[in-house]
């Protein structure tokens, strides 16, 4: 596609000179540019509502169980805060990201079918299809506008509605439908995951997270497994880890101390849940980050 390779010597051309691991900083709103020139391991991350373009090489991201590909001239979307592992496969691997706003998807569903219906039943926050030509050419108007500060202001979130607009009249419409969820069940799921998120390091039950959620222990777990593909606690172990290994990279190696502000009561047990997600205890995991700079700036 030639437009897609004209997209990604655009992007190229914003990137500095040296090696590249990571997000570069943009200085346009809700967009980011991830670049890497070397084949990754599996790295922790919290996605939140976005849309990931893929201009060259390979890259699978984890969810629960479930590992989805994707690769140049593919794009991401996710429509809820997802704990995923993410790992570059081929490189060099170049994409463009761009948050999406719930509020400008509230407002389009209002503008043109009075909003969402309550009832809806919530479906996986995460999918991988195809770019078309007119989502290439949309977000290439987008990057352009890096070089005029001046219109990005005023055109930059209007090409935001665009691009989301597009979404929401794709193969997932449904789906992207969920980012703009304010009532019904697809609420209630996105308030129980705000919950875990805010309050990760705090003891939870099933009974209290289905209160404030406002649903049944039963519906909870079913709706909150079709939008995560995890149960609560699956999810809330997600997160965990991920901010433990933050804190270790951030504070240094008081392995114990981490574990208990996370919220795990036993080091034993921490060590060992750390060991299954990330394939080394916390202490040998953290030398082999520090040994290797370009793994910790993924982190």
């Amino acid at each position: 596609m030639d437009r897609l390779h004209e997209l990604a010597a655009l992007v190229r051309s914003r990137l500095g000179e040296g090696p590249q691991d990571g997000t570069a900083p943009v200085l346009l709103p809700g967009i980011s540019i991830l670049a890497s020139d070397i084949v990754s391991d599996a790295q922790q991350i919290v996605y939140e509502p976005m849309l990931c373009v893929i201009l060259e090489g390979a890259k699978q991201t984890t969810l629960g169980s479930e590992t989805h590909a994707y690769r140049a001239g593919d794009y991401l979307v996710v429509s809820a805060d997802l704990p995923v592992s993410g790992q570059v496969l081929t490189a060099p691997y170049l994409a463009v990201g761009v948050a999406l706003d719930p509020a400008t998807a509230a407002e389009l569903l209002i503008e043109t079918e009075g909003g969402l219906a309550a009832d809806e039943t919530p479906i996986r926050a995460l999918a991988v299809s195809t770019m078309d030509a007119e989502m290439v050419d949309t977000v290439t108007r987008l990057v352009r506008l890096l070089d005029r500060p001046g219109d990005a202001a005023v055109l930059a979130p209007m090409i935001r509605r665009e691009l989301l607009w597009r979404l929401m009249q794709g193969e997932h419409a449904a789906m992207v439908r969920q980012i703009a969820a304010v009532d019904g069940r697809l609420a209630q799921v996105k308030r129980a995951i705000r919950w875990i998120r805010t309050h990760f390091a705090e003891p939870m039950t099933i009974g209290g997270l289905a209160a404030l959620s406002g649903m049944s222990e039963t519906s909870l777990h079913r709706h909150f497994k079709a939008v995560t593909s995890m149960s609560p606690l699956q999810y809330q172990k997600q997160v965990r880890l991920q901010e433990a290994r933050n804190r270790l990279l951030g504070q240094g190696g008081d392995v114990a101390g981490v574990g208990f502000a996370v919220g795990y009561d036993s080091p034993s047990q921490f060590s060992r849940e750390y060991s299954r997600q990330f394939g080394r205890p916390p202490g040998r995991d953290l030398e082999r980050l520090r040994a290797d700079p370009a793994l910790a700036a993924a982190v």
